[in-house]
């Protein structure tokens, strides 16, 4: 039988499961998804009852299996969503879904007691995002649900919650913790304050770190349980394992993440900006990240420029870097689209196309996206000068992308790689005592170096 970690996966649309061998090799994957349900608003939420069923019954039928031995087991999952639990374990209320408003009486009365409101966030790694900022779940909870609010005996963040179904004990962890819940005060290196004064301090378990694993004996199996992980810190992790040198990760996607997992200016020093978050290493180390909404601005654009040169949606996709198309835009540069869903300097009041080809409009989109890159990945650096960025997801398969990147950062060495089991790799390898050396990332993650094209004279 081959020995395997197996990793729960969970994210917002799939779930899925996968089996690792010693050497992190993908042996088995499952995926699954569940329609939502809603909570006591008529607010779309995640079935957690659902997913604790299919949990339960993947695992079972795995520690069954004659082809597989599964020696450990540990959880990734999205971040910023809290499961309070009762004395007996049970769930008190839906899995509150991040994307549900907070009433803004109660976030005015929140920075009343603990503002200056810009202080607040800078201090606490976040930007005003409502329930997105978990711990301010808490504060709801406690003065618009008072009676539930009463029985709560822990509140688990969900990737601790999945590890505490199998275990039975209830911890916290520095991923989840950091991952702009609003509860963690960066300058502190403890909860911020208000979580004392509002006691919310006795319903938060023991922290404990990423890397812990609990022995269990689970229906006669001996297995070894990992604590939880949040996503965006596990699919770092692989990463920062094998390096060896300072870097900044470039994860694109819908959004576009830049992380910075050195960042070593104190948050006191940092100016406030709402696309600058803080998320936590395992060992409890901040993590800078910016943010920007890459991939919605793009789709909305290419939707535009398919309809306006009349091409198939995804003709985009074939559009490869022309030198000669480049050169002509940046000769005499200016700003041509106007944004729908993120900011920039010099953008027009409308959209602008003086271009009748598809490939020159797209070329000039392409430039302006990056431009926007380039400053965000600028602010993640926050002024160190890290000879290395990683580029990973949706955008790292886009040439124009990734060769303009690498044009504007001549002094640096881009490389991309496909991260497709990003975090759940990370879940694996967080429990594991295997080192990870320089060819990991090749082997495991295709990774490819990019140079910068040759300027014609």
């Amino acid at each position: 039988m081959k020995k395997v970690t197996a990793v729960f996966d969970i994210g917002k649309t799939n779930k899925k499961f996968f089996l690792f061998d010693k050497n992190f090799n993908e042996v088995y994957t499952e995926y699954t998804s569940f329609k939502e349900i809603e909570d006591e608003d008529g607010h779309p939420t995640e079935n957690l009852g659902e997913l604790r069923t299919w949990v339960k019954e993947v695992f079972d039928k795995f520690l069954k299996s004659d082809t597989y031995d599964v020696k450990a087991i540990n959880f990734s999952t999205y971040g910023a969503s809290f499961v309070h639990i009762d004395e007996q374990g049970n769930p008190l209320t839906p899995l509150y879904n991040y994307t549900k408003p907070l009433d803004g009486k109660v976030v005015d009365a929140f920075f009343e007691k603990y503002g200056p409101r810009e202080e607040f966030l800078k201090n606490t790694g976040c930007t005003e995002l409502s329930m997105l900022n978990s711990g301010l779940q808490l504060f709801w909870l406690k003065y618009e649900k008072p009676e539930v609010f009463k029985k709560i005996k822990y509140s688990l963040h969900l990737p601790q919650y999945l590890s505490f179904l199998f275990t039975g004990i209830p911890v916290s962890e520095y991923t989840s913790i950091g991952c702009h819940t609003a509860l963690w005060d960066y300058s502190k290196k403890d909860y911020h304050s208000w979580v004392y004064s509002e006691g919310i301090d006795k319903i938060l378990p023991s922290i404990v770190s990423t890397e812990t694993s609990i022995n269990m004996n689970y229906d006669g199996h001996r297995v070894k349980a990992g604590v939880g992980i949040h996503d965006s810190s596990a699919a770092l992790l692989p990463y920062v394992r094998s390096i060896n040198k300072k870097f900044v990760l470039v994860s694109t996607g819908t959004w576009s993440i830049v992380f910075n997992p050195y960042f070593e200016t104190s948050i006191e020093e940092q100016s406030y900006d709402k696309d600058t978050l803080n998320y936590m290493r395992i060992n409890g180390r901040p993590v800078r990240a910016t943010r920007l909404f890459l991939g919605n601005e793009y789709k909305v654009q290419v939707a535009y420029l398919s309809k306006h040169f009349g091409v198939d949606d995804d003709y985009h996709m074939k559009v490869k870097f022309d030198y000669d198309t480049y050169y002509e835009i940046v000769e005499d540069f200016k700003h041509c689209f106007k944004w729908e869903s993120i900011e920039g300097e010099n953008m027009p009041e409308q959209t602008y196309m003086p271009y009748t080809e598809f490939e020159h409009a797209y070329h000039q989109l392409m430039v302006e996206l990056v431009l926007i890159q380039i400053k965000c990945i600028k602010d993640a650096l926050g002024g160190n000068n890290f000879a290395r960025i990683y580029v990973d997801g949706g955008f790292s398969n886009n040439d124009i992308y990734i060769k303009l990147l690498c044009h504007y950062f001549r002094d640096k060495k881009l490389s991309t790689t496909d991260a497709s089991l990003g975090s759940a790799l990370g879940a694996a390898i967080s429990i594991s005592d295997n080192k990870l050396n320089s060819k990991f990332l090749k082997k495991n993650y295709a990774l490819k170096k990019h140079v910068p094209f040759i300027v014609k004279a």
